[in-house]
C-alpha cells in the first residue's frame, strides 16, 4: 500500500510540475499583423532561468531566450512578422524535461486599428480622477487582500468612484459637449495608503480592482467610442510604486536606479537641453526617484525599455485608445522616450501623444516637441505637449492689474511666444488640472474672470482640456492641498445632497456657468474654425484683447472685456479681419451686434461673434 501511495504521490507532483505556469508572463498575449516585427515576452517565476523554450506555431520564430542576473527571469525575443491569429505553447524545459508550459495567444486586430484617429483640435479633454468621480459598483470599494480599504471622510483615502461610474455618466459628458475623456492612471496601486491617485503602479497590466477589471476598462473604451468620446490613458514610465510585485525580485541590479537606497531626484529639468549641463547633474535628475515610495525605472535597461514600450501599445490596442498623456515626461531617459514615440507611431500613425513637462518657460517645453531643430540634434519625436506657459499666462492675465506690461498683455507675449514651437496648435492647453489649485481659486473665485478665461481657452488655439467639476464651479476654500483640489464630483454618490450630473442642489452661479460651458463646448464642437483656424490677434488695450479665428469660410470675433465697467470697443482698428461684415452674432445669447459702430461689451465679460 505504502509503494502505491508513493507512486501516486510522485506523479501528482509531476503532472502539477509539467502543468505548472510561470508567475508573471508579460505581455500576457499579443496581436498578429503588428508593423514590428518583434516581441519580447518576460516570464518570470521561480528558477525559470536557464530553461530551455520551445515553440511550435507556424510564423512564430524564437530569436533569443535571455537570462537576466535573477535566475527567476526568462526574457524571450520572438519574430512573428509572419505569424497569423491563433494560440501556441510556450513550453518551459529543463535537461529535456518538461516543467511548465504557457498558452500564449496571438489575437486578430480589430479593423482599421493601426488607422485609428487620435485626439486633435476638434477635441476637448474632460479630465477625471476615477476614485472622486462617481461610484457605479459599490460592491468592488473594499477587495479583499489589497492593502488599502474604503474611507471616504479621509480626504487622501479611497473614495470608492470607478469605471462603471463613469459608463453611467458618459451620456452626461457627451451632453456637455466633451469629446474625449483623459482618465488619471487606473493600473493597479495596491499601495499602503494614499493609492487613489494611480500613479505608483504595483502591476502595469492590471486595472486596479477597486475600479474594476481590464474588460470593464475595455467596455468604456468601446461604449465612449461608441458616442463619440475618445479615450486618453496617463502613463507612467518614469517610476512604480515601492510595493510592485517585481520590487522584493527584480530583473536586475539596475532595474531600478538607485536601488540601494531613496536618493531624491533635482527636478532640475533644464538639464535635458542646457547645452553647458554636467554629466552629475543630468545624472542627479534623471536617476533620482520622486518619493520613497515611487522607485524610479531605468529605461537606459534595454529590457525594461522594451517592457513599457509593448506595454504602451498593448493597451492601446487592448481598450482601442486615442491617446496618451506622459507623466513626468523630462524625468525619462529621453533616447528611450524618442523610441517610444517612434514605435508607437509606426504602429498608429495618426495617434495622438501629450507630454507632460512642467515649466513655464517655453524654451524648455518646446524641446521636446516632434520636430524641434535642437541644438543637439535631439528630436524626440513626441507629438504634443501640456502648455503650462499659457496656463500661468492666462491665471495672472486676470489676476494682475492692467498696465502697460502686465495684465492681459500676458497672454498676448505668452502666444507670440509660439514661435518657437514646431507646432503651437497640437498643445495641450488648460486652465487647470489635478495638480494645482482650481482655475476658480487662482481668478479669486470671480466667476466673471473666471467665465473670461474659460472662453479664451475654448476658443484659441490648441486642444482644450477641463478637470472635472471646472464646468460647476468646484472649489475648494479648506486649502490648496490635493485632497481639497480632487474633492468627489456632487452627484456621484448615492446620498448626496448636489448633483452635479442632474443640476439638483446646484446654486445659480454653478447652473449658469454650467449651461455657459454647456453651450459653449457644443458649439465649438460644430465649428472647425475653431479647430484649425488661423489666429489672428491685436494688442491688448484698455483692459480688453480682441482676437479672431478664421479660415476660408468662417470668421470669429472673440472680445475679452476685464474691465469692472462696460468698454465701448471701436471696431475700426480691426478692418483688416472684419472687411466687408457688418454684423456678428454671440453664440451664447444669439444677439446680433452691429460692426459698423462701437460695440458695448459689458462689464468683465465677453463675446464670441460669427461674422454675418
Amino acid at each position: 500500500m505504502n509503494t502505491i501511495i508513493k507512486i501516486l504521490f510522485l506523479f501528482i507532483v509531476f503532472t502539477i510540475r509539467v502543468n505548472a505556469q510561470p508567475d508573471h508572463v508579460e505581455p500576457p498575449f499579443w496581436w498578429a499583423g503588428m508593423n514590428h516585427p518583434e516581441l519580447q515576452v518576460m516570464v518570470h517565476g521561480e528558477q525559470f532561468a536557464g530553461m530551455e523554450i520551445e515553440i511550435d506555431y507556424p510564423g512564430v520564430k524564437v530569436l533569443s531566450v535571455v537570462q537576466a542576473d535573477n535566475p527567476d527571469y526568462l526574457f524571450i525575443d520572438l519574430d512573428i512578422s509572419n505569424a497569423t491569429p491563433g494560440s501556441f505553447e510556450i513550453g518551459f524545459y529543463r535537461d529535456g524535461i518538461k516543467k511548465a508550459s504557457y498558452n500564449y495567444q496571438l489575437k486578430k486586430r480589430e479593423k482599421g486599428s493601426s488607422e485609428r484617429d487620435g485626439f486633435d483640435n476638434s477635441d476637448v479633454m474632460y479630465l477625471i480622477m476615477p476614485d472622486r468621480f462617481a461610484n457605479g459598483n459599490p460592491d468592488n470599494d473594499e477587495i479583499e487582500g489589497m492593502k488599502e480599504g474604503l474611507n471616504r471622510k479621509e480626504r487622501y483615502g479611497r473614495h470608492g468612484g470607478d469605471i462603471q461610474g463613469i459608463v453611467e455618466n458618459l451620456g452626461y459628458i457627451s451632453d456637455m459637449g466633451f469629446t474625449a475623456v483623459w482618465l488619471n492612471p487606473i493600473i493597479e496601486n495596491d499601495m499602503k495608503q494614499w493609492s487613489y491617485h494611480g500613479y505608483a503602479a504595483t502591476d502595469f497590466y492590471r486595472v486596479d480592482r477597486r475600479f474594476g477589471t481590464n474588460e470593464e476598462y475595455r467596455n468604456l473604451g468601446q461604449k465612449a467610442e461608441e458616442m463619440g468620446i475618445k479615450l486618453i490613458m496617463d502613463m507612467i514610465f518614469n517610476h512604480c510604486g515601492s510595493m510592485h510585485w517585481w520590487m522584493d525580485d527584480p530583473p536586475s541590479e539596475d532595474w531600478i536606479n538607485n536601488n540601494h537606497g531613496y536618493v531624491q531626484t533635482s527636478h532640475r529639468r533644464t538639464v535635458n537641453h542646457d547645452p553647458y549641463a554636467s554629466g552629475s547633474d543630468k545624472k542627479d535628475m534623471i536617476e533620482g526617484w520622486f518619493v520613497p515610495t515611487m522607485p524610479d525605472l531605468n529605461q537606459r535597461n534595454t529590457y525594461m525599455a522594451d517592457y513599457l514600450i509593448q506595454n504602451s501599445i498593448w493597451w492601446i490596442e487592448y481598450v482601442g485608445l486615442a491617446g496618451i498623456r506622459m507623466d513626468t515626461y523630462p524625468y525619462n531617459d529621453k533616447e528611450m522616450m524618442a523610441e517610444w514615440n517612434r514605435r508607437v507611431l509606426l504602429e498608429y500613425p495618426g495617434f495622438n501623444i501629450v507630454g507632460e513637462e512642467w515649466s513655464l518657460n517655453p524654451v524648455v517645453v518646446s524641446y521636446w516637441q516632434s520636430g524641434q531643430t535642437n541644438r543637439d540634434g535631439y528630436d524626440g519625436k513626441m507629438p504634443g505637449v501640456m502648455d503650462f506657459p499659457l496656463q500661468s499666462a492666462v491665471s495672472r492675465a486676470l489676476s494682475e492689474k492692467e498696465e502697460w506690461d502686465s495684465g492681459l498683455i500676458t497672454i498676448y507675449k505668452a502666444l507670440a511666444n509660439d514661435i518657437v514651437y514646431p507646432d503651437p496648435f497640437n498643445l495641450v492647453i488648460f486652465p487647470d488640472n489635478h495638480d494645482m489649485p482650481r482655475f476658480y481659486m487662482q481668478v479669486g473665485m470671480d466667476k466673471d474672470l473666471y467665465k473670461l478665461g474659460i472662453t479664451f481657452f475654448l476658443t484659441t488655439r490648441g486642444i482644450p482640456q477641463i478637470f472635472y467639476g471646472s464646468e460647476i464651479l468646484m472649489s475648494h476654500t479648506e486649502g490648496d492641498d490635493h485632497g481639497y483640489i480632487r474633492k468627489d464630483f456632487p452627484g456621484g454618490w448615492p446620498g448626496d445632497e448636489i448633483n452635479g450630473f442632474t443640476g439638483e442642489g446646484l446654486d445659480n452661479n454653478a447652473r449658469d456657468m454650467q449651461d455657459y460651458f454647456r453651450k459653449l463646448l457644443n458649439w465649438r464642437k460644430e465649428n472647425p474654425v475653431i479647430h484649425t483656424g488661423r489666429l489672428t490677434h491685436f494688442v491688448p488695450q484698455e483692459g480688453t484683447y480682441v482676437y479672431f479665428r478664421h479660415n476660408s469660410e468662417k470668421t470669429i470675433m472673440v472680445i475679452l472685456n476685464k474691465n469692472d465697467k462696460p468698454y465701448f470697443l471701436d471696431t475700426e482698428r480691426f478692418s483688416e479681419m472684419t472687411g466687408d461684415h457688418i454684423a456678428g452674432t454671440d453664440i451664447i445669447t444669439g444677439e446680433s451686434y452691429d460692426l459698423t459702430n462701437k460695440l458695448k461689451i459689458r462689464a468683465k465679460s465677453s463675446l464670441v461673434l460669427e461674422m454675418k
